[in-house]
């Protein structure tokens, strides 16, 4: 996924990962991180479905995958549709999203905003229910422009949740996790934002899979690691989801762990030098209930 991070209107930082556009790099582009004892569990995402053999290999260090309902930001294909009973049958619980919209294209509806995120989130749900997803599996919506929301975005992030919530599944959102600027000397998170003024107010629980993969001094991520910290750790509480390391990493925020990265800034899991993944720790093996 990519998240771009805001405060107020102004766009501060574009930040890549997995992205379907990026070229894979070859072994020599991975310092390789030994594994290591396991704090809850470690699975991946990424935009591009890497094909049977690989997730058949990849197995065996993770516990859960990513998987799109939608074509991932800036795709017009999605190629994990289709692949639920397969992997299901090779152990790996779900993380189960759907893509989001950008402000410009919220603004550039002929809808109102809420009823453009319930448009989407019947798709979402009509794609999950074809894909076999059982009642009460969460649904996470890609929100890729973070820290306060505008008031457009809040209503159709609303608008999503809502429709969800009135099926037979349940909502969630991915969001940063990261600190945005939010007027002199102050900041807010994206994750804080939806909770104080959308959550709050609507009395909606949502499901949180929280953006943090800035390391120390900046955050707390450990970078491309397979032995991450545990999901508590992330800065943001009561998450079902931390997201700690994405490809490519932003140099800005992970230069005290870059080493822990391929020389081209992807993260790579140990002996798969040619499969770029981002990298999330949660307290099951399969966050979404998705099995």
């Amino acid at each position: 996924m990519r998240l771009l991070e805001v405060g107020l209107a102004m766009a501060l930082a574009g930040v890549g990962s997995c992205g379907a556009r990026k070229v894979d790099a070859g072994p020599q582009e991975r310092t390789p991180q030994p594994a290591a004892a396991v704090a809850d569990f470690v699975g991946f995402d990424r935009n591009e479905y890497p094909g049977d053999e690989a997730m058949g290999r990849l197995k065996k260090q993770f516990a859960y995958t990513g998987y799109w309902l939608t074509p991932p930001p800036g795709e017009k294909t999605n190629g994990w549709l289709g692949k639920r009973a397969a992997l299901r049958a090779m152990g790996y619980g779900f993380l189960v999203l759907a893509n989001g919209r950008f402000d410009r294209q919220i603004v550039a509806a002929k809808m109102k905003p809420g009823e453009l995120g319930r448009q989407d989130a019947v798709k979402a749900v009509a794609a999950a229910k074809a894909e076999g997803f059982p009642a009460g599996t969460i649904l996470f919506l890609d929100q890729e422009e973070g820290g306060r929301l505008l008031e457009e975005q809040a209503a159709y992030l609303f608008g999503w949740t809502e429709a969800v919530a009135a099926s037979y599944y349940r909502p969630g959102v991915y969001a940063s996790g990261q600190p945005a600027p939010d007027g002199p000397g102050k900041g807010v998170t994206t994750i804080q934002d939806i909770r104080e003024h959308v959550v709050a107010e609507h009395r909606r629980p949502v499901a949180v899979w929280v953006y943090q993969d800035a390391c120390a001094p900046a955050g707390p991520a450990p970078g491309c690691t397979v032995a991450p910290p545990a999901r508590g750790g992330s800065g943001i509480s009561d998450v079902v989801v931390w997201q700690y390391a994405q490809s490519p990493r932003r140099p800005e925020v992970t230069a005290s762990c870059a080493a822990t990265y391929g020389k081209d800034g992807n993260c790579y899991p140990p002996g798969e030098p040619g499969t770029l993944v981002d990298l999330n720790v949660a307290g099951s093996g399969d966050p979404s209930g998705g099995r």
